[in-house]
């Protein structure tokens, strides 16, 4: 379920998938720099080096991930990232 200050996120990789869920914000190792994408972000493509992902669920709870590299893409109300 979502509503309009929520977004879908999902993180994975080829074979397994380490989050899919609706969430507040999520914060990235961007290659360009730390970027934060909260509900109706524009749409981007973008690269991640290595670091942490953080995402911020509904109920206050936070979710982190590692990662040493990866593809961003968010579209619409739907944030995936391939690592």
């Amino acid at each position: 379920m979502s509503d309009a200050h929520t977004f879908h996120l999902v993180v994975s990789s080829v074979g397994e998938t380490f989050f899919d869920g609706p969430v507040v914000s999520a914060t990235f190792p961007g290659s360009e720099g730390e970027l934060t994408i909260l509900a109706g972000h524009e749409p981007l493509v973008t690269t991640l080096k290595r670091g942490t992902i953080t995402a911020r669920l509904a109920g206050g709870e936070t979710k982190q991930f590692q990662n040493e590299n990866g593809i961003l893409e968010c579209s619409g109300s739907r944030v995936v990232v391939l690592l």
